[in-house]
């Protein structure tokens, strides 16, 4: 599986943006897909993470209420509306792809991950 994130940039504390991962392959469906983020001299940190017939959605507690994970199946992608938007939420935005059920919030519990993409939240 490849995956393609997109959708990063510029945005001013308050404002929104959306996230992109495109997979390549057949089989998507059978992935959890999850969003994590990491900033300079940090751990990669969970974001958010989504079944694989996106039933279940999970979420980092800080990211309630104003992130949202979905996916679209047909179309090998995964998103993450990120709104609200606050200057700590500036980092890479990494999405992933995994099977691993029962380690969907943490990194070793996916097997493939995209190149990243920026975001920078100004105040």
């Amino acid at each position: 599986v490849q995956l393609q994130a997109s959708g990063g940039g510029l945005v001013q504390a308050g404002g929104s943006l959306r996230l992109s991962c495109a997979a390549s392959g057949r089989t998507f469906s059978t992935y959890v897909m999850g969003w994590f983020r990491q900033t300079p001299g940090k751990e990669r940190e969970f974001v958010a993470s989504i079944t694989g017939n996106g039933g279940s959605t999970y979420y980092a507690d800080s990211m309630k209420g104003r992130f949202a994970i979905s996916r679209d199946n047909a179309k090998n992608t995964a998103y993450l509306q990120m709104n609200s938007l606050k200057p700590e939420d500036t980092a890479v935005y990494y999405c992933a792809a995994g099977m691993r059920i029962w380690a969907m919030r943490v990194p070793g519990g996916y097997d493939y991950w995209g190149q990243g993409t920026q975001v920078i939240v100004s105040s």
